[in-house]
């Protein structure tokens, strides 16, 4: 892609999803990611009912008089997205690949953050961490990330995330809102997913397209596996190709909901055949619902 080609491509997800942000996920977002803690900011007089623990003994003991410690939340969040651009993400059985659709949720997220003066930054990982952004604020920054991810062309074309996810937890000390998005066609990842979790507040974007749920039947296809480069030649009209393809699917997508509730992490499950907007705004108003 010609970086004429790259820039207007990132100018239109611009425009789309700034209009989304202000119409639908700005407040949504502000609502769900309130700020990772509080910090002191004044004293005031003791009134009957204040927390006798938030009493400052320092400002009582001269003026003779009890005083309290004011606190205000702290708003500012840092927000990473962790995305998948292995081999399989360059998929797509409709007019968008995964990895587009991926660019354009990210830009929805990274332009929320920007309004709610929130940092935002970026790893990109195939078998390795190939690139890393450090966090920042603003909204060339948040441009920046976008188009990293559109017009990026990965070294490497095979799935490891268990090395992103361990090389997240050493470089991201503070306490960050981590949107791991991927096909998560891998294994051997749970452990380190599970020991991020514990430290960061991450939430899983599950990218899938309908034909890796179930294959139409049209005859004899050569499959080609992006990552590895192996081929195959398969009847799809076969009842046992069929039966399981289909079961090969179901399995994964049940391994997968069972590892994200028993590690509590929030999925976002993402049909590339479909808009992504209901599944953002549903998961939104679940978290706000907690």
């Amino acid at each position: 892609m010609s970086l004429a080609a790259l820039l207007k491509k990132v100018r239109k997800i611009e425009i789309r999803t700034t209009r989304l942000v202000n119409d639908l996920f700005g407040g949504e977002y502000e609502s769900v990611f309130k700020g990772q803690g509080i910090e002191f900011s004044d004293v005031r007089e003791y009134v009957p009912g204040d927390d006798i623990r938030t009493i400052d003994w320092n400002v009582t003991a001269r003026s003779q008089n009890p005083f309290v410690k004011k606190f205000v939340e702290t708003r500012e969040l840092t927000v990473l997205f962790a995305v998948d651009m292995s081999g399989s993400q360059y998929f797509g059985s409709t007019d968008k690949l995964k990895s587009e659709i991926a660019a354009e949720i990210t830009a929805i997220l990274a332009f929320s953050a920007v309004k709610n003066n929130d940092k935002t930054g970026l790893l990109i990982a195939t078998e390795g961490v190939e690139k890393f952004i450090p966090v920042k604020k603003g909204r060339n920054h948040a441009l920046r990330v976008i188009r990293e991810i559109l017009g990026y062309q990965p070294k490497k074309k095979k799935t490891r995330l268990a090395g992103a996810l361990e090389y997240l937890y050493r470089v991201q000390t503070r306490t960050s809102v981590i949107f791991l998005i991927s096909d998560f066609m891998d294994d051997g990842y749970e452990k380190a997913l599970k020991i991020l979790s514990q430290k960061h507040d991450v939430i899983a974007i599950y990218l899938h397209d309908q034909l890796e749920q179930q294959f139409p039947k049209i005859g004899l296809v050569e499959l080609a596996d992006r990552e590895t480069g192996n081929t195959m030649l398969v009847d799809t009209t076969s009842s046992q190709f069929q039966d399981r393809f289909r079961q090969t699917a179901n399995e994964k997508q049940i391994a997968l909901s069972r590892l994200f509730k028993r590690l509590q992490i929030d999925c976002i499950d993402i049909p590339a055949n479909t808009s992504y907007v209901e599944p953002l705004f549903k998961f939104f108003k679940g978290r706000e619902r907690k």
